[in-house]
């Protein structure tokens, strides 16, 4: 199993040399992968900016896109971004997608928060495909919209799917999941894999590359801060649900015991776990690095 960092993007007062030092440091091993997402209403940079600061300060580590939200976005211009990302990093580029849920954030960009649907993720990726595949785009200009991407046919697709009919539909479009698990609870994510495992299968389209996340913080106060970020990062609901949220989701404890967690999710068949930091102290990255080799 592939074992990824999240960068801290979702926390204050970030700047360029933490970022960078973030980049760099994770790009230096052992982790298999770079992360982060997009939100629109919050200090987050953008995703796509952001890309092309990643592949500029790395060489070895893939970059996965956890997730770009498909209906903020044109996908003709979502698929000449994501197809520069490939190109500056050399095709390590893998793209995880989904609907997002933040009304807000499809205000702010100008999007119909009517499409916030599944269904309608797969369109999008048909119209970027296409861009990808070097067809015109634009009636009576044939010429391409590029530049065209390393990777043959664009990048990995992952879904951000959570519950059987999304997971159903990504079936028709994507490569795997890029999941979530709140607790994290092994057997919640064993019950994805499956579902996905089902869904791709009835497809006729393989195996799925199974990718699950969850956020993470250490030691004795490790509860406080997953509490601290939580309620910073779920603006969008109501209290009650938000101190519900951070009262009880994602990891806290040991190192040892992260490592207990890392194994019980491979356990399930997980091919890639990306970690998400709650807190923007890079000595996270170095202790957790030390403990996986």
């Amino acid at each position: 199993m592939k074992i990824g960092m999240t960068l801290p993007v979702m926390e204050p007062d970030l700047n360029r040399a933490l970022l960078r030092d973030w980049v760099e440091t994770i790009d230096r091993g052992p982790w298999a992968s770079l992360a982060f997402g997009e939100r629109i209403v919050f200090d987050n940079p953008d995703a796509a900016v952001m890309l092309g600061a990643a592949a500029a300060w790395t060489e070895r580590v893939e970059l996965v896109t956890t997730i770009f939200v498909a209906q903020l976005h044109n996908p003709v211009m979502l698929a000449k971004q994501i197809a520069t990302a490939d190109m500056l990093c050399g095709g390590r580029l893998t793209v995880g997608l989904g609907i997002g849920g933040r009304e807000e954030d499809y205000q702010a960009a100008g999007g119909d928060f009517a499409t916030h649907k599944n269904a309608e993720v797969g369109p999008r990726v048909a119209a970027m495909r296409r861009v990808w595949a070097g067809e015109a785009v634009v009636p009576l200009a044939d010429r391409r919209v590029g530049p065209p991407p390393v990777q043959q046919g664009g990048p990995k697709l992952l879904a951000g799917a959570l519950g059987p009919k999304a997971i159903a539909l990504a079936s028709q479009w994507a490569d795997g999941l890029c999941g979530m698990s709140f607790g994290p609870d092994p057997q919640e994510i064993k019950g994805a894999f499956d579902l996905a495992n089902a869904a791709w299968a009835d497809a006729g389209r393989g195996e799925p590359y199974l990718g699950t996340s969850f956020w993470f913080a250490l030691d004795d106060g490790g509860r406080a801060q997953l509490e601290r970020h939580l309620k910073r990062y779920f603006t969008w609901v109501d209290p009650a649900a938000r101190d519900a949220i951070a009262a009880s989701a994602g990891f806290a404890g040991t190192v040892q015991e992260l490592k207990d967690m890392l194994r019980r999710i491979e356990d399930m068949g997980a091919h890639e776990v990306q970690l998400i930091p709650t807190d923007s102290n890079i000595d996270q990255v170095h202790r957790i690095a030390d403990a996986i080799g």
